[in-house]
């Protein structure tokens, strides 16, 4: 019997309390539970625990009650490729048994256990929408969808006004152009974003200013703000991190101080909130993203929302090419073809139509995780402000090898092998060749070298998060970082 076997036995009439505590040192997730005879008698998972306990189980009732005993088992010598190939997706763990029926072996499918990270959620009237936009021949930027999600959406943000886009990084630059932010002036970000950001900024020919971010929110941090304000200085860009809200009312403080405008960068954040208010609400302007992997998608798109009426229509005459809605084909600015197609709306239309539980569908994915980890002390979580509350796009972790043992793109290499995607914070933007400042920000290099994504999207199973839980453990264990 080889030793990972042997940690995966547990007598049946041993207690549940035992069989938490194997699985723990074992770190597989999986038990084989044998009976007096040393015969197997049942397979015993995280999940089978769980429904358990629910169901009525204790602590020191014994394995026997909480295991499944309709498992599907080889048989030394036995089974073929064709058996193989046959078996349920879900099963990880298989046992071997020989003639008596002991257990003698085991067969790990890792490479049925592919989990991304993200994937969209398109199980409404997405198709049905999409396809009267085809079947009625309005597929451009033209048609009912198009107001529809902008008005919507806009509703949702608890703004008047909502310009969609085609994609959010053209959001931010939309909303930038319309401030009117141009050569000469500065704008603060927070280094630790995706480039996009930072990106639009550069569009304007305006000059991003880094600020480092904070512990409490993983966003743009005050202080740092503070001290990154110059006389130049015309508009700062608060980004709500995978889901976190930014600490706003600081920021709106120092904004009102020096006349600055606030774009609030809420591509990962739709529907969390600050002190009750709605981000992307909160600011001068706020900007989204519908991109696959976003909380609501369109495939690509953007939204800016604002309450400024004039702003929202000057916004609206950049984004059709700067041309007069009076007098067609007369453009009295330069402006820029960023309009959403009526294609893209009307996936947009039928996202929102269930944006409430697809929130709810991310906390419940929030409270999955939370429950599973709180005890590995050695990891840090999420923010978990009393002011504000997050959506969770990403739920997120911080890997310290000071701590756990093992670094963060040790971890990454270990669920990699276990067929789970996984994904690093982004790079801290002054960090990389075509922004380098050479600056120091100590708190957005450290979560960029210590944060992990972990599967977040709308469709994760809770066994699936059982899997991702039994990888750290197993890696935390094996790490000494427990």
């Amino acid at each position: 019997m080889n030793d990972q076997l042997h940690k995966m036995l547990i007598p049946s009439d041993g207690t549940v309390h035992l069989a938490l505590e194997t699985l723990n040192r074992s770190g597989t997730g999986t038990l084989f539970a044998v009976d007096q005879d040393g015969l197997l008698c049942g397979v015993v998972t995280d999940g089978d625990i769980r429904r358990g306990l629910l169901a009525g189980a204790t602590l020191r009732s014994p394995v026997r009650e909480v295991m499944n005993s309709k498992y599907v088992v080889a048989t030394q010598g036995r089974f073929t490729q064709q058996d193989l190939d046959g078996l349920d997706e879900r099963i990880r763990y298989l046992p071997v048994v020989d003639e008596r029926g002991a257990p003698v072996d085991f067969f790990l499918f890792e490479y049925r256990m592919h989990i991304p990270v993200a994937k969209p959620f398109l199980s409404g009237n997405e198709g049905r929408y999409v396809n009267e936009c085809i079947t009625t021949g309005w597929i451009s930027s033209q048609g009912r969808f198009v107001k529809k999600f902008e008005e919507e959406f806009a509703a949702f943000c608890s703004s008047r006004h909502g310009i969609a886009t085609c994609n959010g990084t053209a959001a931010l630059h939309l909303a930038l152009a319309t401030l009117r932010v141009g050569r000469g002036d500065e704008v603060v970000v927070p280094s630790l974003t995706f480039a996009a950001t930072v990106n639009a900024v550069l569009y304007t020919g305006a000059t991003p200013v880094f600020a480092d971010s904070n512990m409490e929110t993983w966003g743009l941090d005050p202080e740092s703000l503070a001290r990154a304000i110059t006389p130049r200085t015309k508009a700062v860009i608060p980004v709500h991190l995978y889901g976190q809200p930014a600490e706003m009312g600081p920021i709106m403080a120092l904004s009102r101080e020096h006349g600055l405008h606030v774009v609030e960068d809420a591509a990962e954040a739709h529907g969390a909130t600050y002190r009750d208010r709605q981000v992307g609400s909160i600011g001068t302007l706020g900007c989204f993203s519908f991109f696959g992997n976003k909380i609501l998608t369109t495939g690509e798109g953007g939204m800016v929302v604002t309450d400024d009426e004039g702003l929202a229509n000057l916004a609206r005459i950049l984004r059709d090419h700067g041309m007069d809605p009076q007098r067609r084909y007369w453009h009295p600015h330069v402006g820029f073809n960023y309009r959403m197609t009526n294609l893209q709306a009307a996936v947009g239309c039928a996202q929102l139509e269930r944006v409430e539980h697809i929130l709810d569908c991310k906390r419940r994915i929030r409270d999955w995780y939370t429950r599973r980890l709180e005890d590995m002390r050695t990891l840090v979580f999420p923010p978990d402000n009393a002011w504000s509350r997050s959506v969770y796009w990403m739920y997120s972790i911080l890997v310290d090898e000071t701590r756990t043992g093992i670094g963060r793109d040790g971890f990454i290499a270990a669920f990699r092998e276990h067929g789970i995607e996984v994904r690093p914070f982004f790079c801290p933007v002054h960090t990389m060749p075509p922004y380098h400042t050479g600056q120091t920000l100590p708190c957005a290099e450290y979560l960029s070298q210590t944060g992990i994504n972990l599967p977040s999207y709308v469709g994760l199973t809770e066994d699936e998060v059982d899997r991702v839980c039994a990888v750290i453990r197993k890696v935390l264990g094996e790490a000494g970082g427990l």
